[in-house]
């Protein structure tokens, strides 16, 4: 014969219970540092950032997410009204989705620019 046969080996220690868990142990630590390290504290921007948005009111000035600085003129359900400049002493005025807002400027900061 070409193939000679196969035996089975002697049955070794029998498996503990715990051998389970300790194979998982480094997954769960992993997602337990994941956790703490990007999903908690990015949850907690958002939060931030959502409060931030609520509380916009009118005549506050922002600075958009593509960078573009103005004073809110009018505050609607999703959308504000956003005074950026003046073009022959014509006010220039854009639409803007209020999650666009990046930033909350101190009052006075669109003067000093």
């Amino acid at each position: 014969m070409l193939i000679s046969n196969a035996y089975a080996q002697a049955a070794g220690a029998a498996p503990d219970g715990m051998g389970g868990l300790v194979q998982l142990l480094p997954i769960m630590l992993m997602f337990v540092v994941l956790w703490f390290l990007m999903i908690r504290p990015q949850m907690k921007k958002a939060k931030e950032h959502k409060n931030m948005v609520d509380a916009l009111a009118k005549g506050d000035e922002i600075v958009t997410q593509g960078g573009m600085a103005g004073r809110i003129v009018k505050i609607g359900e999703n959308y504000l009204t956003v005074e950026v400049g003046t073009i022959k002493d014509q006010s220039v005025e854009i639409f803007i989705q209020k999650n666009a807002v990046a930033n909350l400027l101190p009052k006075g900061t669109l003067k000093s620019l």
